[in-house]
């Protein structure tokens, strides 16, 4: 999308209808779905992050709250990357009906979070990130390029996607060897969809493919639905957490939130999930009421970061903001002085009030809550 009166573009938006491109909301009063939807559920330790679990804590933890899935997204949550010690966390899972599934943090050697003193050379660390999921036993092993701080630049995040596909295809035969996908992720504001899609087809879908983010594809304004029908094709695992979004003076603001505390008709959503990408897992991300961020779209130098933005996109995204109402916290979530206990309480709290919604509202996970695997 070309830098443009902006202005005059939300006035015709708004007279011309943006109410049809409004999707049924929550609010909306969108049906119970009826069963189950043979999804699986799970959750990714970033959730809980505040409580410094390794991975033994943190499978014994998803089994208490049985879930099919369990996302350990950083490679700090590992005693030892023994091979002999990888393989014993995989055989925890397993034996607690865990799928397990891998994860870190950038292998693009170009972005500004890569961190090349920790990693060494990026295709290094992808080889590393490979050779974690062969032994825990996983087949989906989570990337992702950096932030939006590398949309900034004269070159863009365009420069970063060519050096992150390069990446991707130097550990090809690795990666085919151990049965692993990689799966980048829409993270923190780095790509819209549609260029992640680019990055995937570049490297080669055969072992690369996305971590499907709803709620970063809001920071970088998108519909989640419209993240979905581009993503869903291409989806091995997700990170998955309800937004809000409502106008500003300079465009709009987003605040994560707790499942079904925000914007996105879940029922919809997920009636395309099923169609898209059925055979992927649900995982959550929880990181609500943590992070705000502003799309100052109405701003002429926010769109540098933005030069190829789609506008049939951006439009869905202007419609959830004008439908939107900003966050307010949900009732009973832990209160009080900060401290790093609080941090715990809510993000505990957060993410068993999502798993409750995804279990009871929206009919996700193979067990139901409270039922035996056995």
């Amino acid at each position: 999308m070309t830098v443009w009166d902006r202005r005059r573009f939300m006035t015709s938006l708004a007279t011309a209808g943006a109410a049809s491109l409004l999707p049924r909301t929550r609010a909306q009063g969108a049906p119970t779905p009826p069963g189950r939807r043979g999804i699986r559920l799970g959750f990714d330790n970033f959730s809980i992050r505040t409580f410094g679990w390794k991975a033994p804590q943190l499978i014994e933890y998803a089994a208490s709250q049985e879930v099919d899935t369990l996302l350990l997204s950083d490679l700090g949550v590992y005693e030892s990357l023994d091979d002999a010690a990888l393989a014993d966390v995989g055989k925890l899972a397993r034996d607690r009906g865990l799928e397990l599934q891998v994860g870190t943090g950038s292998i693009c050697p170009t972005s500004k979070s890569y961190d090349a003193k920790l990693w060494g050379p990026a295709a290094d660390h992808a080889r590393l990130l490979i050779r974690v999921a062969r032994a825990v036993g996983a087949k989906v092993a989570r990337c992702y390029l950096g932030t939006h701080r590398d949309r900034q630049g004269t070159d863009g995040i365009h420069p970063h996607i060519t050096e992150m596909a390069a990446v991707c295809k130097s550990v090809r035969s690795e990666a085919l060897d151990a049965g692993v996908k990689i799966a980048v992720e829409n993270h923190a504001g780095d790509m819209q969809a549609w260029e992640l899609v680019e990055l995937i087809e570049a490297a080669g879908k055969d072992v690369v493919g996305a971590t499907m983010d709803a709620g970063n594809a809001t920071w970088t304004m998108e519909d989640p639905m419209s993240n979905l029908e581009l993503l869903g094709p291409y989806a091995l695992t997700t990170g998955m957490r309800d937004s809000t979004i409502w106008e500003t003076d300079k465009g709009a603001g987003v605040m994560w939130a707790n499942m079904g505390q925000g914007i996105v008709d879940w029922t919809a959503y997920l009636d395309r999930f099923r169609e898209l990408c059925p055979n992927c897992p649900f995982v959550l991300e929880v990181c609500s009421y943590t992070w705000q961020h502003d799309a100052r779209y109405l701003e002429k130098s926010w769109w540098d970061a933005f030069p190829r933005a789609r506008a049939s996109e951006f439009a869905r995204f202007v419609a959830l903001a004008k439908n939107g109402t900003k966050f307010s916290l949900p009732e009973g979530r832990p209160a009080g002085p900060k401290s790093r206990e609080l941090q715990q309480q809510q993000q505990k709290w957060d993410l068993e009030q999502s798993l409750r919604y995804c279990r009871e509202d929206l009919g996700l996970g193979l067990t139901a809550s409270g039922t035996s695997r056995n």
